[in-house]
C-alpha cells in the first residue's frame, strides 16, 4: 500500500518525466492508485484553480480517504504519543500505512519518527 502526504502529492503532481516514470514505477510495482487521507487535502490544495489543476488532475487517480475511523484515530494518537513528535496528519499517515505500507514524503523527520512504533511502516522521501 502507498499512502502519499503532501509532498508526495506535490511531486507527483508535476507534469515531468520524473513524476511520470515514478507513477509507472508505482503501477507496476502494484500500488497504484495510492491513498491520500482527506486531512492531506488541506496541505495540497489553494482553492486556485490554476495553482491546483495538476494536483487535481493527480487526486482524481487516487483513492481519497475521506473518513478517519475511531480505530485509525485512535491508533494515530498512540503513535504521535509514543513518537513525540509529529502533526495530526503526520500521524495519521502512518497508521493508515500500517501494516507494511510506504508513505511517500518531501519530508521524512516526523513521519521516522512515527514509523519506528508503527507495524513495518517505511517512509520514502521524493
Amino acid at each position: 500500500m502507498l499512502v502519499l502526504d503532501s509532498g508526495g502529492v506535490s511531486y507527483l503532481a508535476k507534469r515531468n518525466q520524473d513524476a511520470a516514470a515514478t507513477i509507472r514505477v508505482f503501477v507496476r510495482e502494484g500500488l497504484w492508485p495510492p491513498i491520500v487521507p482527506s486531512a492531506v487535502l488541506v496541505e495540497s490544495i489553494t482553492g486556485r484553480q490554476r495553482n491546483d489543476a495538476n494536483v487535481n488532475r493527480l487526486l482524481k487517480t487516487c483513492d481519497i480517504a475521506e473518513e478517519l475511523p475511531e480505530g485509525l484515530a485512535r491508533r494515530s494518537g498512540e503513535l504521535r504519543y509514543r513518537a513525540r513528535r509529529g502533526s495530526v496528519v503526520d500521524a495519521v499517515l502512518v497508521a493508515t500505512a500500517e501494516p507494511a505500507g510506504t508513505v511517500l514524503t518531501g519530508d521524512e523527520e516526523d513521519l521516522d519518527a512515527l514509523a519506528s512504533h508503527a507495524d513495518r511502516v517505511m517512509i520514502q522521501r521524493v
